[in-house]
């Protein structure tokens, strides 16, 4: 009899050790993958947040975030490539998503979601040779910042919140004018204006090559055929487009010089109180606004001038798979848990991104959900302005990076041919005809 129960406990400690043994070589099974992120510091924190949620919420892979400023993003990934030792995964800067596609270095991302799941809108994927192969993480729109403020001390109206109700170009650069004082307290209305010694400006529009192309579009030419398929910023109404941008600060004086080169116009000018209203993305609602409000800031939101045609621009960062990893399933995995609103609720609720799922922008409790919350402006305001404007598709477009190849190259000629534009020693006519045609005819031999 005991020698049947010394059998018994043996067979038993024998099961336990085989089931100790399996847990372990599960436990050891559990892969790590990295996460690349440019960002704030505050972005970064939020999203250290999401990922240990993510991390604690099963028990085969581990994420880790590798943050990389923003300043030198893409050069710090190709120093990275040369040598091996990309992340994972990680977010992409738009305009360079099809580039380091064509180039064989990001992974088709189709097997991420099966058929009738829900899945990002359509105008957020970045497609190569038909198959997507990065879906944006958020989605933004361009729109326009004023200081409540200096409108409220100068007499004057409030920019509009609706597209219906949008400005005009020249009744934007009238207003700009009321806002916009020398240190005599004079408006460029005024003869004894000085504008050499300029105090508050009324306007700034932010011109960085890839923003700068919703005037271009407005004006009703733009950079690229709408479906991708040949150049048009040589024609007459996309130049025009861009040189009365620029005439903002040379010809009418209400804004300050602005080089195209930094993606900071809110900065330097709603937070600096230097400038009374000007444009720039969603994203800043989170970035800088929130904090900026805390310390007195009064600002409010609109919806963009138009020259001819109503537009805002649509974009976001693009999370892509680097076709180096080791685990692309494990990593594509992580995109799509992430990319869902509630695993990345930290930074919908900060304000630094907007949902990319329908429901968030036709289905008021979820709109509420996300709207009414401290970083945001009011909520019919912020409604009226920014959620009503991102789901007209007679308004907001894409990016031409969703469609077009090689956009790196061409904004880095675009801009270094625009920068003598902005000063005034020549203009967008001059400059896109004699400095960047070799340009448009190259895009013209790659579609």
């Amino acid at each position: 009899m005991k020698a049947h129960w010394r059998k018994v406990i043996v067979m038993l400690v024998s099961i336990a050790l085989l089931f100790s043994m399996a847990g372990l070589a599960l436990a050891a099974e559990r892969v790590t993958i990295t996460y690349s992120l440019w960002g704030s510091a505050d972005e970064q924190t939020v999203t250290q947040a999401t990922i240990d949620k993510f991390n604690a919420s099963q028990d085969r892979i581990t994420v880790e975030l590798m943050p990389i400023p923003w300043e030198g993003y893409v050069e710090k990934l190709n120093t990275m490539a040369i040598a091996g030792e990309l992340p994972d995964t990680g977010i992409m800067m738009e305009s360079a998503v099809l580039q380091w596609a064509e180039q064989g270095m990001l992974a088709d991302v189709s097997g991420m979601y099966a058929a009738g799941e829900s899945k990002p809108l359509d105008s957020l994927a970045f497609r190569y040779q038909g198959k997507p192969v990065a879906y944006s993480v958020a989605n933004e729109i361009l729109m326009l910042y004023y200081n409540k403020d200096m409108f409220d001390k100068a007499g004057v109206a409030y920019p509009p919140k609706t597209t219906e109700e949008a400005w005009t170009w020249d009744e934007f650069i009238e207003v700009a004018k009321q806002l916009t004082f020398d240190r005599n307290g004079n408006t460029p209305n005024d003869a004894d204006f000085d504008p050499q010694n300029i105090v508050q400006y009324g306007a700034l529009v932010e011109n960085l090559p890839w923003q700068l192309e919703t005037w271009a579009i407005s004006n009703g030419g733009g950079y690229f055929a709408e479906n991708g398929s040949g150049v048009i910023i040589g024609q007459a109404k996309s130049i025009e487009g861009i040189q009365k941008v620029a005439d903002l600060h040379l010809v009418h004086n209400v804004a300050p010089l602005s080089t195209g080169s930094t993606d900071d116009s809110i900065q330097r000018s709603i937070i600096a109180g230097t400038v009374a209203m000007a444009t720039g993305g969603q994203w800043n609602i989170g970035t800088c606004l929130s904090s900026a409000r805390d310390e007195g800031l009064n600002y409010g939101v609109a919806v963009l001038p138009y020259m001819e045609k109503k537009v805002t621009l649509n974009t976001g960062g693009p999370n892509v798979v680097f076709n180096t990893t080791r685990h692309p399933a494990e990593a594509m995995e992580w995109l799509k848990w992430y990319a869902q609103e509630e695993n990345a609720w930290g930074l919908i609720e900060t304000g630094i991104w907007m949902p990319t799922l329908e429901k968030w922008y036709t289905d008021e409790t979820f709109t509420r959900q996300w709207v009414e919350n401290p970083a945001f402006p009011p909520y019919d305001e912020y409604v009226s302005a920014v959620v009503n404007t991102a789901k007209d598709m007679n308004v907001t477009r894409s990016a031409s990076w969703y469609y077009v190849n090689n956009t790196v190259d061409f904004f880095d000629v675009l801009n270094s041919a625009l920068g003598d534009v902005w000063t005034g020693k020549i203009t967008a006519e001059e400059a896109i005809n004699a400095r960047i045609i070799h340009l448009i005819a190259a895009f013209e031999g790659i579609f």
